[in-house]
Parts: structure tokens; sequence; C-alpha cells
């Protein structure tokens, strides 16, 4: 089972089953994209194995949100931010993830 998934002209977004998804933010720097997505998958897993305890899904789930407020999927637009802003944007997230 393969989705289509799109480009908008723009580049800001892709169209999964009819749905607009922002993009990661194209200025991050290869080693900080590897590891803002090492993070969201690690988030993820944690969401599905806390499953019945509320606080530990809570905090895993904030996890994913910072993750992908980091690689600019999430929170103000990174088309928006300037480039400090955008830097300033994926190291806060980093540090704190812890890395």
């Amino acid at each position: 089972m393969s989705r289509e998934v799109e480009r908008t002209d723009d580049g800001r977004y892709v169209v999964v089953d009819g749905r607009r998804w922002r993009t990661a933010d194209p200025a991050l720097p290869d080693d900080v994209r590897t590891r803002l997505l090492h993070h969201l998958g690690v988030a993820r897993s944690a969401v599905r194995s806390a499953k019945g305890d509320d606080d530990a899904v809570a905090a895993a789930r904030a996890r994913v949100q910072l993750a992908k407020t980091g690689l600019g999927e999430r929170g103000p637009a990174w088309w928006d931010q300037d480039d400090d802003a955008r830097r300033a944007r994926w190291e806060a997230a980093l540090r704190e993830l812890g890395g």
C-alpha cells in the first residue's frame, strides 16, 4: 500500500491523502535533522508503549511536540523566521531533548 505524496509548489507542505502537512525546515543541517528525527522516533515509540499510563503518554507526546517543533513542522512557520530564529528553534529543541 503506497500513498500518493505530493509537494505544494512553494515547498512548504506535502499533501498525503488530500491532507496538507508542513514540511521540515530545509535549512536544518543534516546532523541536526538526523538527531531530531531520532528523538521523534523514540518519542513516538514511547507514546505507543505508554498506553494506559496517562502521565507517561503526556510526557511522550510533549517530546513528540518538541521534536516536531525543532524540525519546523509545528510552532511558528519556518518561512516566517529569519536564520537566527530558525537556528535558535532547533537548538532549543535539541537542548530540551537532551541533544
